[in-house]
This record gives C-alpha cells, structure tokens and sequence, in this order.
C-alpha cells in the first residue's frame, strides 16, 4: 500500500485545496494529510481564522482525506517519520524544497518520492487572494 502525505494549513477551504487533495491521492492508495499547527500558522503566515482543531476536522471530511492528523509544533519531519509516507505531496503555491525534503527524509530512514502538484487548470485559488478579494467588495460597498 502507498501511502501519501500531504500538508497544509486549510484555513479557509476552496477549490484550490479540493484540487491538491483529490491529485495527491491519486498518487497512492492511501492519503494522510497533516494540518499545521496554530503555532506554525502564526510563525509563517501570521493568526490562522479558524483554530486547528476545526480546520482538521474539515479535512479529515473530505472524500480524498483517509485521515486527518495536526502536524508537530517543534519538527515537521517528527509527523513524517511517525507517519512513513512513500509520497509526499506539495501545492504548487508552498515554498518547500522538494530535493531538500526528499534528502532530510531519506536521512531520517524515510525515503520518499516528493512531488508537486500545480494549481487547479485555470483558476489558481489561494486563501490570502479570496480574503483580499472580500475585503476588497466590503470596502466597495463600504463607499
């Protein structure tokens, strides 16, 4: 069985996320996903909207989530040696290093095969653009 790994922050569920989960589960038979942390959130992003345990609970319902997991506050590569994944799955909009990821795996016992997986065919959502779009549309119709 091959297990895949993806991960991310799913704040604010939209196509775009659909998209990665439903292409990285093709590339195995089984797909975990890791949910960051609020604390990682708030370190590389800034304050999450929803709290963690929420947004791991609407991935874990997902039709091509088998599960749903919160990732480690201190070391990411502590969920991917506890989880052994064959194939990790990036969005095409993370800034991960696949070559770096795939090195620190395999010298951490778990060799896995890395990909990306680009936007959704014509339309590349992302969080941060539809919360600019709605603040955009409230301070229009703010005038």
């Amino acid at each position: 069985m091959v297990r895949v790994m993806a991960t991310g922050v799913f704040d604010l569920l939209h196509p775009g996320h659909l998209y990665f989960l439903e292409e990285a589960r093709r590339l195995g038979d089984e797909l975990v996903v890791v949910v960051a942390r609020d604390a990682t959130v708030r370190r590389l992003k800034g304050e999450p909207y929803l709290p963690e345990a929420t947004r791991r609970i609407m991935v874990d319902a997902l039709k091509p989530v088998d599960r749903a997991v919160l990732g480690s506050t201190t070391d990411i590569y502590t969920t991917v040696v506890d989880l052994r994944p064959q194939v990790i799955a990036l969005g095409f909009n993370q800034h991960w290093d696949e070559a770096e990821i795939a090195r620190e795996c395999a010298r951490r016992g778990v060799p896995a095969r890395v990909v990306r997986i680009g936007p959704r065919p014509g339309e590349e959502y992302a969080s941060r653009r539809i919360v600019d779009r709605i603040l955009q549309r409230a301070s229009e119709s703010a005038r």
